[in-house]
């Protein structure tokens, strides 16, 4: 019979994976649980393979009103993402799928195919006002199948012809590929790009982050991107207590020799499944640490283990979350970060897209 972790899914199975377990999503009637039935059944189940599905979109860009969120578009094009970060907080929004935000969402992918067509009409609505439009704020837009998708490059290109400002968040390198599109558009103030560099360690890198690119990957793309006059920032996200807190420095360090000109960090958010799913994978991968993780974790939201309220989610409370706030803030100033006015995309060099069966532009 194969390992397991946990009563999670056999180690053979989720290779290469980030969760532990596939629990059915908070939306179903029923629950559905692997179990030994005495034949070792289990044994001959397959590894989990990633599938795509085709997902017509009925319209891509999603509005939202966050007072702590600092853009109020953005755009997705896939769901679910196989780079299996055990701390994403997309996760439980596979449940709205029908899927388990566990390894289904690492597996379990859609594609929004017409995300360029629909962007060009939308952009091109009589009322529409230009205003920075986010890319990846909950799913990779560059995550592996975007290799053979190509929607993210799509969209930018769409956005490139209509002038329109974008901000992209992406720890992967596969970015670089885009660097023609993203350079032309850094010329005239459209673009800025954020690379979350999570941790240093090759190791723990790949039990967080087990399908993203490593840590020396990000750090050469801020370079390319930042030698390609592309405004980049570093993001420390997220900030874990005892996992990764104490790589703070060095992390600004590094991408900082690496071209990055601003910084930005985030504490781990673990709303709705996240929280079960989370502590399975401490026990499995730091079990010597789990108890000292979750309890500061919860001193930093008033004793549990997250916490939703605005300006409160992201930033946690109490004195180690001073600490960190503290520790990023004079890091950032050694290293002369954030100094600069905040760069600001420009929205006055739109140019909607000519509607289809709309007259054309006369200059």
């Amino acid at each position: 019979m194969s390992g397991t972790t946990n009563g999670g899914i056999a180690d053979e199975r989720r290779h290469g994976r980030g969760a532990i377990s596939n629990h059915t999503g908070r939306f179903e009637p029923q629950t559905r649980d692997s179990f030994d039935d005495g034949w070792e059944s289990l044994a001959e189940l397959g590894s989990f393979k990633t599938t795509v599905t085709i997902e017509p979109a009925k319209s891509i860009i999603a509005r939202n009103t966050s007072p702590d969120i600092s853009f109020e578009q953005s755009i997705n094009p896939y769901r679910g993402c196989e780079h299996g970060c055990i701390y994403c907080y997309a996760r439980p929004t596979h449940a709205y799928l029908g899927h388990s935000p566990g390894l289904d969402f690492e597996t379990q992918l859609y594609a929004k195919t017409n995300a360029a067509e629909l962007l060009e009409r939308e952009l091109s609505a009589r009322h529409y006002v230009p205003k920075v439009i986010a890319l990846g704020a909950v799913t990779d837009p560059y995550q592996p199948i975007e290799r053979t998708y190509q929607i993210t490059r799509q969209i930018l290109e769409v956005l490139e012809r209509a002038n329109h400002p974008v901000g992209i968040v992406t720890k992967s390198a596969l970015v670089t590929r885009d660097i023609d599109i993203l350079s032309r558009m850094s010329k005239k103030g459209l673009v800025k790009v954020a690379i979350s560099v999570t941790t240093l360690d090759r190791k723990t890198a790949r039990k967080m982050e087990p399908r993203a690119p490593t840590p020396q990957k990000r750090l050469d793309a801020i370079k390319m991107l930042s030698d390609a006059g592309i405004h980049t920032t570093a993001m420390v996200a997220p900030i874990i207590p005892a996992i990764n807190d104490d790589e703070i420095e060095s992390i600004l360090d590094q991408t900082t020799n690496h071209g990055a000109k601003a910084a930005g960090y985030v504490l781990l958010r673990l709303p709705l499944e996240l929280k079960q799913l989370f502590r399975e994978w401490l026990d499995a991968e730091f079990p010597e640490r789990a108890k000292r993780v979750i309890n500061i974790l919860q001193s930093m939201h008033g004793g549990k283990d997250y916490t939703s309220e605005f300006g409160i989610r992201q930033r946690g409370t109490g004195p180690y979350a001073d600490l960190i706030a503290q520790r990023f803030r004079k890091a950032s100033q050694r290293l002369g970060l954030n100094r600069r006015e905040i760069f600001r995309l420009r929205t006055d060099l739109f140019t909607p897209p000519t509607r289809l069966g709309g007259q054309m532009p006369l200059f």
